[in-house]
């Protein structure tokens, strides 16, 4: 018997490089670098596609999308995240929530946060109150030149009907 709720954790990092834009949460941001990577760099959404992946068990996302395939090569991470969500789906789970922190030097995060934690929740198809996003600058741990995201995710099994059981869940 499949537990009726499962918790998992993403993280990622890249560095940031100049020519190519700035992609978090699935929004392109104003800043001078973007992040390098294989696809668009974009961390948070690496980071929530690894967490559901790992969730239920799953390959992670260079596994199943690996650096080494040029398919994959600037690729939109919206793609990824949709993949991991249909295995969610197909394991008979449903993503309750996600919380993030980001951690970045610059640009700032905070004035951007309600606009990235929508779109997320969009992503997801998640109401706005189960997405947490929050933003720390890297003091004292040497990544100046990176963005870091942590992700934590909680899915809860589906009945057969196919909505989660979610008793707290926001009506």
């Amino acid at each position: 018997m499949k537990p009726a709720t499962r918790i998992g954790f993403g993280w990622d990092s890249h560095e940031f490089q100049h020519g190519v834009p700035l992609k978090i949460g699935g929004l392109t941001l104003e800043h001078s670098k973007g992040l390098g990577g294989h696809s668009d760099g974009d961390v948070l959404l690496h980071a929530i596609t690894d967490a559901l992946l790992g969730a239920i068990g799953a390959p992670d996302i260079g596994t199943l999308f690996p650096p080494t395939d040029l398919q994959w090569k600037g690729a939109d991470s919206v793609v990824f995240l949709r993949e991991a969500q249909k295995r969610v789906r197909e394991a008979g789970y449903a993503l309750s929530n996600v919380d993030s922190s980001l951690i970045l030097l610059a640009p700032k995060i905070g004035p951007q946060a309600a606009t990235i934690r929508a779109h997320v929740a969009g992503l997801l198809g998640i109401p706005l109150d189960c997405v947490g996003l929050k933003a720390k600058t890297p003091e004292g741990i040497g990544t100046d030149n990176a963005a870091i995201a942590n992700v934590v995710v909680l899915l809860e099994k589906r009945p057969a009907g196919g909505k989660p059981t979610a008793k707290a869940k926001n009506k």
